[in-house]
């Protein structure tokens, strides 16, 4: 009977911490990323989304911008998981690359800007934790953890992008021209 009683014990106590941990969420970071989310949205409004969605067609012509730079602004922008949206002005040949980078960087992306991908943010705020104990400061950290998204959201996009070329030429798949809009 008392290895049942401990057992109950131990369940309701793990509810408990997550009822705790939850609070201090809704404490902390729920109204950093409420003024953060609302800020965005200003901006984009102020700009016009007709005028963020040209930028996206330029930068698909650029490899380098194609998979870092222009992952990060739909996520900035956009939030997941709109931010898929600017693959939409994309040529088809890049647009699964598109989708691989963005996966890619979003991680990293969520240590400086919570908003991008809020239903994640438990990752970083668990992998900070750490050095919050440590008696350190993650911005440091949301940093390099971010500089190496970049360069691995690069990387992953020119592969996937290399690999699907092979698949395509070996399968005869038809590309329209890479300045063709495709919505």
């Amino acid at each position: 009977m008392d290895a049942v009683s401990s057992f109950f014990e131990g369940f309701i106590k793990m509810f408990n911490a997550g009822g705790e941990n939850l609070m201090g969420l809704i404490t902390s970071i729920l109204p950093t990323l409420a003024c953060l989310m609302t800020f965005v949205l200003a901006i984009v409004k102020l700009i016009g989304e007709e005028r963020i969605e040209k930028l996206a067609l330029k930068g698909s012509k650029n490899v380098i911008m194609r998979y870092t730079i222009l992952p990060m602004i739909s996520y900035f922008v956009f939030t997941n998981p709109m931010n898929f949206a600017l693959g939409r002005f994309l040529p088809e040949k890049y647009k699964g690359s598109f989708f691989d980078a963005c996966c890619t960087v979003v991680h990293p992306m969520t240590g400086l800007f919570p908003h991008v991908n809020s239903g994640e943010l438990f990752i970083w705020l668990g992998i900070s934790s750490g050095i919050t104990k440590l008696g350190l400061g993650t911005t440091g950290l949301a940093v390099r953890f971010l500089l190496i998204g970049i360069v691995l959201a690069f990387i992953r996009g020119v592969l996937t992008e290399k690999i699907w070329m092979i698949y395509a030429k070996k399968n005869d798949v038809p590309f329209r021209d890479s300045n063709e809009l495709t919505i």
